[in-house]
């Protein structure tokens, strides 16, 4: 009979079936002979001697190496070149469940069953996931990547992101569109965006074929959770931050990516159709001029959760900040800022201290593509302008909506400044007219005329069964 599936090593991550279970007549006539329970002995004692020089390194510290064990590991090395890959670890994981090992042949993963998907909101919903985890030495190259239950994380008192705050995250989605593929949205632009934050804050940049291949793994792997069309999308976190420890202020020695994932629905779940309703804040700032405003760095949401928690407690949906002038618009706590004048031309405010966020970038271009083409009619255009946008233009338009990964694009309905105060229709016709264009791209009811869909299941780097 084939042996136990828990007494099989193996460090090729694609063997299944018969090649996970050698059968017995493969084996020396010697082991054949003996009894079930001698051999299960000898193959125990000699897993256990693998573990033991597998787990140990040369420095003392717990290993797995390459090597992956069928009853505990799911490791995954990229097709990037393997120079310095020893740097870089995966940890020992759990096999995932046959339940979530999505297929790459085209056939989607439905919906898990149970689930009432119109009462998501934003936040973690379940723990019932699989995260996507990496790392890297200072120094070496991200190749090797592993995936495991949701769960706690070790680090050391010691460790960087816990004395010094070196940590940067990522926010993107993936949506179950109306013909029935799952693809993520533009995840190119957040493996840059992650790249770029890395350098500014001096972590090893993940390459993006290597990021892409991993999230689009993760999403395989958690395809059940992806919610029905128009109901919600699967978020995803990647998080990278100093792992290794040291007390001298300064890089960290070791950097781990982790990247988790969890089904959502709207983000101002609260404003519902009403939309959301703003506060532009003075009193404190965002980012500083010549800080790290334009990187998603953890240490940037903070500080907003206290003039954050104050305008929610006032009956504010979010808060809006103004820069140190108290003049000039720069963004919401987690979301970009967008607002038609009377004049009928879109403005943003432009980059420098704001996050360069993808789904602006995006509303930008789709506005643009919209006023190039002339396009006339019930919210149409007469221009598109991305610079200065004082508080006094925001209080004076007509239109008023903030974008982002969580929040979409979500129209403001009340805007206030002290004692000034705007109203606006929500959503006006060029909101409405905007949100259509995006999320008809994100859930393909109309062509992807600009390639912005990424699909995991056929476009990912390694779109091989897990």
């Amino acid at each position: 009979k084939p042996l136990p599936r828990q007494l099989c090593l193996s460090s090729d991550r694609h063997m299944e079936g018969p090649q996970r279970r050698p059968h017995l007549s493969k084996l020396p006539r010697r082991f054949r002979d003996r009894p079930p329970r001698v051999f299960a002995a000898l193959a125990a004692g000699f897993g256990l001697l693998a573990i033991l020089a597998l787990s140990t390194s040369s420095d003392g510290r717990s290993s797995l190496g390459t090597a992956a064990f069928c009853h505990g590991a799911s490791s995954h090395r990229s097709s990037r070149s393997p120079s310095k890959r020893s740097s870089c670890r995966a940890r020992a994981l759990r096999r995932l469940s046959p339940r979530r090992a999505a297929r790459a042949d085209g056939v989607y993963p439905e919906p898990r069953d149970g689930v009432n998907w119109a009462d998501l909101g934003f936040g973690l919903t379940t723990k019932d996931t699989i995260v996507a985890v990496a790392t890297c030495s200072r120094g070496g190259e991200w190749g090797q990547y592993s995936l495991e239950p949701y769960g706690p994380l070790q680090l050391e008192p010691a460790a960087t992101v816990l004395n010094y705050g070196q940590s940067i995250f990522e926010g993107m989605k993936a949506y179950r569109t109306r013909k029935g593929r799952i693809v993520l949205f533009r995840p190119q632009m957040n493996a840059r965006r992650l790249a770029g934050g890395a350098e500014r804050l001096m972590m090893p940049p993940v390459p993006e074929d290597f990021f892409l291949e991993l999230v689009s793994a993760l999403v395989r792997a958690n395809a059940d959770w992806v919610p029905p069309a128009g109901s919600g999308a699967l978020y995803l976190r990647p998080l990278l931050f100093g792992s290794g420890a040291g007390l001298g202020v300064g890089p960290s020695s070791e950097y781990t990516l982790v990247v988790y994932a969890a089904p959502v629905g709207e983000y101002f779940k609260s404003a519902g159709g009403g939309g959301a309703h703003m506060r532009l804040e003075s009193d404190h700032q965002r980012a500083a001029t010549r800080g790290v405003g334009d990187v998603k760095y953890a240490g940037n949401y903070a500080p907003c959760f206290l003039p954050q928690s104050q305008a929610r407690a006032d009956g504010f949906s979010d808060i809006i900040y103004l820069d140190e002038s108290g003049r000039w618009i720069e963004e919401a706590a987690a979301s970009n800022f967008f607002c038609v004048g009377q004049d009928g031309v879109l403005r943003s405010p432009g980059l420098g201290t704001i996050l360069p966020g993808v789904t602006r970038d995006s509303v930008l271009q789709l506005a643009r593509r919209l006023v190039d083409e002339g396009d006339v009619g019930p919210g149409s255009l007469r221009g598109v302008e991305a610079g200065r946008v004082s508080a006094q233009d925001a209080l004076g338009s007509v239109e008023a909506f903030v974008t982002g990964t969580g929040a979409g694009l979500t129209p403001v309905r009340r805007l206030v400044c002290g004692h000034r105060e705007a109203r606006f229709e929500c959503p006006g016709p060029a909101t409405q007219r905007l949100r259509d264009a995006l999320t008809g791209l994100q859930l393909e009811d109309q062509e992807d005329a600009l390639g912005w869909l990424w699909d995991p299941f056929t476009d990912g780097v390694d779109a091989k069964p897990l």
